[in-house]
């Protein structure tokens, strides 16, 4: 899988194409470019093919432009994917829902797993190095705002939408790899089950293997498939919640 890292531009030029603090007019008789028309594009060609398809060449035939116009207005392929970043962390709700801070970081972990089922090139970029944009700055403080007078140290505050994000990270991951399966293989879930059954009732051991032959007979059954990504999202989700209310009580009775 193709990976690349945010923050890889020029710093001074990705915050000024994140924050629009500068951006070239088009000139008159010229294709009507903007930053934000080439960065919907990127974002189309990764939605559609993938991050290892995307370049400044390929982004500029969708628009059906010359390359060079787009250095007009994104100095590279790093800057555009900094402000490709931010965009899409533009579609994640600001709203506070009602009810505890439970009920918000629930809320939370669901719009970000819709993020990357929509977005699945999201997970291909590692963003260690945060993107400094308007919307991903306000993703942020938003997310700070589910945990906040509860009880944590600031710190902590931090480290509880990490696990989070973490964990709906780990878990999107599995459920796109899942449903890419099909499409880059060409078969099912089900054609392959199919196909290697009678191999595993010839090797399946159940005095050998009890306790593997025991639980994945109960969880293929309960999920129809070895692995089921809904089921690890939503399992996972209250797991991880439980924990922090583990903590949240030990901060405010201690």
């Amino acid at each position: 899988m193709t990976v690349e890292y945010s923050g890889k531009g020029d710093p001074a030029r990705s915050l000024a194409l994140l924050w629009r603090t500068s951006e070239r007019v088009s000139r008159k008789g010229k294709p009507d470019l903007s930053v934000d028309r080439i960065v919907r594009a990127a974002i189309e060609v990764a939605d559609a093919e993938g991050l290892q398809a995307l370049s400044m060449r390929r982004v500029a035939e969708r628009l059906g432009v010359g390359t060079m116009s787009l250095y007009t207005y994104v100095p590279g392929k790093p800057e555009l994917l900094d402000v490709m970043l931010d965009t899409v962390y533009g579609e994640a709700p600001l709203e506070d829902v009602p009810g505890g801070w439970r009920t918000r970081l629930e809320r939370i972990a669901r719009d970000n797993w819709e993020l990357y089922l929509r977005h699945p090139w999201l997970l291909q970029v590692a963003a260690s190095r945060p993107v400094l944009g308007p919307n991903a700055t306000a993703k942020y403080d938003h997310e700070l705002r589910a945990v906040d007078g509860i009880g944590l140290t600031d710190v902590e505050m931090d480290s509880v939408i990490t696990l989070v994000a973490g964990f709906v990270h780990g878990t999107a991951r599995g459920a796109v790899e899942a449903a890419q399966a099909e499409s880059q293989t060409g078969v099912s879930d089900e054609q392959w089950w199919a196909a290697h059954a009678p191999f595993f009732s010839r090797i399946a051991d159940a005095s050998r293997f009890p306790t593997a032959t025991r639980v994945g007979q109960a969880a293929g059954e309960a999920m129809g498939s070895a692995y089921s990504a809904g089921h690890a999202f939503e399992f996972g989700l209250q797991r991880v919640l439980d924990g922090i209310e583990a903590l949240v009580h030990r901060r405010t009775t201690g």
